[in-house]
This record gives structure tokens, sequence and C-alpha cells, in this order.
């Protein structure tokens, strides 16, 4: 069965590991043109990077299969073949309906139990959205469960989002204009590179990710540790101004906050939004502020998006959920 994350981010010291590597700041390579100095994008830092992989363990775990009333277990197509997923159901009502694509923590590259009811103090499974009406799709990706592919830890499985969004904007209840993207933790990680590589989503929703990789556990991290580029292309503090469309970094104070003040000190990129949630810690900030930006969803209509977010309406969400 999919772990999700259960160790307490905040304890994870990324500012050291940023000072040790000598990689405090928020820069991302750059090119000289003319007399400029310009950041190159993550896609093309990462084009014809080949990564060194850890051999893999051969554990396999079939994705579990979900109430017929909630969830269709399905298959889309990716880069290196049909990868699992889950998918809300159709509520056959003939309506196109907003859309968002979750990764949840912990071993996000597979997927398990996202429909049992979760206490407010600790709901991964993002669940406000399908309640809101919102088709929720839950991605296994390359290497989890007992998908093809082996896992790159923030690599390859950038691709396999994508891909899960194409597959998800062909569905014939889905709104393709209207689709959008989340993740916790180690998902929020992802989904931050995935924003850095793409404008393919309507907006972004990270919550608690890492600003560098290298303080994350080695179970996370199956490449060559010992070469820096290998992490620093994992690594969403470097490119934060590849990012093209609306992206809010969200973590309670009590949580992963280190990674996310890091990150905001250095970025001048208007798209992403750095939101920090008093007397939230990794895990209680999800449940009330999912709720809300379930709500902000459906009333983001119209060809273009329209979403905003402050840390007083994040903070009177938390504080009323208490």
């Amino acid at each position: 069965m999919k772990r999700l994350l259960t160790f307490a981010a905040a304890a994870i010291p990324l500012m050291a590991v940023l000072a040790a590597f000598g990689c405090g700041d928020n820069r991302s390579d750059t090119v000289i043109q003319g007399e400029a100095t310009v950041p190159v994008a993550l896609v093309d830092a990462r084009r014809g990077f080949k990564s060194v992989l850890r051999p893999a363990g051969n554990r396999k775990e079939a994705v579990p299969q979900p109430p017929p009333n909630v969830f269709t277990k399905i298959t889309y197509p990716s880069p290196v073949g049909p990868l699992a997923g889950y998918l809300s159901v159709d509520p056959r009502d003939g309506q196109k309906h907003p859309a968002i694509v979750w990764i949840t923590g912990g071993d996000c590259n597979s997927i398990g139990d996202m429909w049992s009811e979760a206490p407010p103090s600790n709901d991964q499974t993002a669940s406000a959205f399908r309640k809101a009406g919102i088709i929720t799709m839950f991605p296994a990706l390359r290497g989890g469960n007992d998908n093809p592919g082996v896992k790159e830890g923030f690599l390859g499985e950038v691709d396999d989002v994508l891909a899960a969004a194409d597959f998800l904007s062909q569905q014939p209840n889905v709104d393709a204009n209207r689709i959008y993207l989340g993740g916790h933790s180690t998902g929020g990680t992802l989904v931050l590179l995935v924003a850095e590589s793409s404008d393919r989503f309507r907006a972004v929703f990270s919550f608690g990710p890492a600003s560098d990789v290298r303080g994350y556990p080695d179970e996370f991290l199956p490449f060559d540790t010992s070469n820096p580029r290998e992490s620093e292309l994992r690594s969403p503090v470097y490119w934060l101004t590849s990012i093209r469309s609306p992206v809010f970094v969200i973590e309670g104070m009590g949580g992963n906050h280190d990674s996310l003040q890091e990150m905001a000190r250095g970025s001048a990129n208007p798209q992403v939004h750095f939101l920090a949630v008093k007397g939230a810690n990794h895990f209680d900030v999800l449940a009330p502020v999912c709720a809300l930006l379930a709500g902000k969803i459906l009333r983001d209509v119209g060809n273009a998006g329209g979403i905003a977010l402050t840390e007083p309406e994040l903070n009177d969400a938390f504080a009323r959920s208490r």
C-alpha cells in the first residue's frame, strides 16, 4: 500500500544543505545574449541530460481497486508506457467541469487509498476538490506501484504529470481550459518543477515543497547524489524564473517554512506567490486551504485564469477550521 508522508518536513535541515553545497541563492543557470545575462529555462537545462540512477528494487504493488462510486481506475499514456491512475467519477450531468491533477507526498510515484475519510489534522487525500465537484485525478508515475519505468526522483516524473494533464483534458466532462495542478510535500516539490517546465496549467498549488531536494532522505533520491548537477535539475530553487503561469507556494509556519522563505527571498517572478499560514504545520494546513481553493476554482471562469490568494484569507480559513 502506498505510504503517504509521515515525517515532519520542518525537521529537514534544508538551509544547512544549501549552505554546505554553496547553493544559498535562487539563481538558475545563465547565458550571455549580447550584453544581457539571460536565465536558462529548466526545460533547456534538462535537454540532453543523462541521469545516473541507482539500481531499483523489484518490489511491485498493484494499484488498489477504488470504490466505484468515488473513483475509476484508469491508465493514461506516458513517455515510458501506460501508467495507472484514479479519476473521480463522472457526474453525468452533461457539463464541462474544472479539473485538478493532485500529487501526494511520500512516495509520490505511487497511489493508494485516496478515498477513505482522513482527519482534518492530516488530510492528504485532497478530498475537498472532489467533494466540490471538481474532477480529480491522482496519477501514479513511472516506477510507482506496478507501472513501467523506474523512479527518477523529480526528473522524468515531470513528463508523466504533463501526460496526465493531457489525458485529463481529453475527458468529455472536463473543461480543458480549467485544469489545475496541486501537490503536497514531495508532491509539492514535483508540481513546482512541473510549473517551472510548462505553463500547461491554469494555476498550480504547491504545498510544503523542498527548495533543494538534497534535504530529503535517500529513499527519495534514486540518483547519483555525488553529482551536484543531478540535484540542481531536480531542485525548484534554481528555476523559479522559468515559471510562466500562476503558482502559489503554501506552507504552515510550523512546517517546512525555511524552504518557502529561501525561495521567496530570491524570487522576483510576479507569477510566483509564497504564502505562510500562521499556526499551521506541514499537514493540518491542507484541509482548510484545499477547501478554500476548491471554492476559488469553481468561481474561476472565463478564458483567463483569475485566482488570487492572500495570507490574511489563508490565515482566516485556517483559524476558522480550528
